[in-house]
């Protein structure tokens, strides 16, 4: 062998070697992009029922009141601090109604703000129950207060199950706090067969909610599909995704609406229970995990089905806090992870 054969073959043996070295390292140094490495999924945002029993009747809801249970304060302290351990960056409390228990939920939102330090405490009501003197005495735990609105015509109110006739004054009023308390409104509106080709901006221009998210109605087969056993059937509510494009295109100048159709929707949140369950909506139904009491925070994550792509395509992470935070550039570093 000429020492020119020996030396191309060297090298080539070298190429081969280094070559081999980069499709595969040992996981430890990859980064968190590599086949060969499995993260934990974060909870950076959970949406905690702690309260299935609502003094409204929407009857479209699909998280309706089939027990009056609520967690000792104790216990769901306990499963919210696994859940910061695990990093959880934002809780959001709804129901059921929230405000059914104020005192309860004041004592969650002060453990959460100012033990757990979270960057974002958020709420979500139908607002018939909120008084004044509680935000202002709870404002400072608070960052974000939204509330469901489906309509800005009574009649529909009522026929949607959405109060008696007072709901569009009472939504004036709270965003006016909202707004003189330094606490963020935000407006919920579940775009369904009696409201699709309503016309309400004129209204999102005076309340100026700094977020309006917009879903199309959803149907989960044990909660309101109208099967043996559900509180609801909101199949009369339904609308084709036609439709509900229809009423994003008639407020598409409303800067704050961030739509949510079916198929972005179902599987893009983290919905725990009154029994501190993680929820499973991936087959139209609604499957709980095990217990956070009872197992830890990514055992119970990996049973939820939770789509954190979709998550990331509704824009889960936004400007959530009232003083400015990392969690919007943790947003493009979230993308990056291995789930």
């Amino acid at each position: 062998m000429t020492e020119v054969s020996y030396i191309l073959i060297s090298l080539f043996v070298c190429y081969v070697i280094h070559a081999l070295l980069n499709i595969y390292k040992h996981p430890k140094h990859t980064n968190s992009n590599h086949v060969f490495e499995k993260k934990n999924k974060i909870p950076i945002s959970v949406n905690f029922h702690f309260t299935r029993k609502c003094n409204y009747e929407c009857g479209f809801c699909f998280h309706t009141a089939k027990s009056s249970d609520i967690p000792t304060i104790e216990n769901a302290k306990q499963a919210l601090r696994k859940l910061s351990e695990s990093g959880m960056k934002k809780i959001n409390f709804a129901g059921g109604e929230p405000f059914l228990y104020p005192k309860y939920l004041a004592d969650l939102m002060n453990f959460c703000k100012n033990e757990l330090k979270l960057e974002s405490v958020s709420i979500v009501s139908n607002g018939s129950k909120i008084k004044r003197t509680w935000l202002q005495k709870n404002r400072d735990n608070l960052d974000i207060l939204a509330i469901s609105c489906d309509s800005f015509n009574e009649e529909t109110n009522i026929e949607i199950g959405r109060g008696l006739g007072q709901h569009t004054e009472n939504l004036y009023e709270i965003a006016k706090w909202c707004h003189q308390l330094g606490i963020k409104f935000k407006l919920n509106t579940v775009v369904n067969s009696l409201n699709w080709d309503e016309d309400m901006n004129k209204h999102i221009e005076i309340l100026a909610p700094f977020r309006w998210k917009c879903f199309q109605v959803l149907i989960l087969e044990n909660e309101n599909g109208g099967l043996e056993g559900t509180l609801r059937d909101a199949r009369r509510f339904e609308i084709s995704k036609e439709k509900f494009e229809a009423f994003v295109k008639t407020h598409e100048n409303q800067k704050s609406l961030v739509k949510e159709p079916n198929d972005v929707m179902k599987n893009s949140y983290l919905i725990l229970d009154e029994k501190l369950r993680f929820l499973n909506c991936t087959e139209s139904n609604k499957v709980p995990s095990e217990s956070l009491l009872d197992v830890d925070v990514d055992t119970a994550l990996h049973q939820a089905g939770w789509d954190e792509n979709a998550f990331l395509q509704r824009q889960g992470i936004y400007n959530w806090s009232k003083t400015p935070t990392n969690s919007c550039t943790e947003a493009n570093d979230l993308k990056k992870f291995d789930w």
